[in-house]
């Protein structure tokens, strides 16, 4: 099944406005209210009946997150000895990092986002049909550490397709435009990574409130027409002296 930008957007607003009525009750309608983040935790667990672990999934950190469809084995090779994890229908394992000592806060929004990603792929296979739910041959999903890379394969169509839909479910459209609202009045310039003063401290409000990464905020306010590139040449900093 291969979805476009478009229909995701679209399973990503229906699904978070059913979750923000299940989670939030009447808050959710008010028309005034503010930006409601996602709790992925919660939306995972409590909306889509995942069972969420943690334990070490790679050698070298490279696997972040698995979630399986059927009950499985989930194989991990160290040092020349393997491992085998039970991996149960409806599981979702998270690396161990993201919850050793010193990572619980620096790590936060990735574990978020890596959560975010496996609640997506589960929320895909409920859509495909039986057919291919009957011969999916792969009855777990991994994500990887993200590198940009061609879609040429099924799976990087699925992997692709999981990140799009998770950034949707943690900056929901409406929520997006409800926090963009509060905090800008035009959109945020990003020259190559600079900023002015004002548009900096924009998305840094913008991160705190809805816990991701800036790398996650910048591309999921740039879809959303929030933020502009310019070339580094026309950066102007304010307080530089001549």
């Amino acid at each position: 099944m291969i979805l476009s930008q478009h229909q995701l957007e679209e399973i990503a607003a229906s699904t978070t406005k059913d979750f923000n009525r299940f989670f939030f009750g009447d808050e959710a309608d008010k028309p005034d209210r503010s930006a409601l983040p996602t709790p992925i935790d919660q939306f995972a667990k409590n909306y889509l009946g995942l069972r969420v672990s943690f334990a070490r999934l790679s050698p070298d950190g490279s696997i972040c997150g698995v979630t399986a469809y059927a009950d499985t084995e989930y194989k991990i090779t160290e040092l020349g000895i393997t491992r085998t994890l039970a991996l149960k229908r409806n599981q979702v394992i998270l690396d161990e990092s993201f919850i050793l000592s010193g990572n619980v806060q620096r790590l936060c929004a990735k574990r978020r986002f890596t959560l975010a990603h496996e609640c997506a792929h589960q929320i895909l296979f409920q859509l495909e049909s039986e057919e291919v739910k009957a011969s999916c041959e792969m009855r777990y999903s991994a994500r990887t550490a993200y590198t940009p890379r061609e879609l040429k394969t099924r799976e990087d169509w699925n992997e692709w397709q999981a990140n799009v839909l998770g950034a949707a479910i943690l900056l929901p459209q409406k929520e997006v435009d409800l926090a963009m609202r509060r905090f800008a009045e035009t959109p945020l310039i990003n020259y190559e990574g600079r900023y002015s003063y004002g548009d900096h401290l924009t998305l840094r409000l913008f991160c705190r409130l809805f816990g991701v990464s800036k790398t996650t905020a910048s591309i999921r306010l740039r879809q959303l027409g929030y933020m502009v590139d310019r070339p580094f040449s026309e950066y102007v900093d304010p307080l530089e002296v001549w």
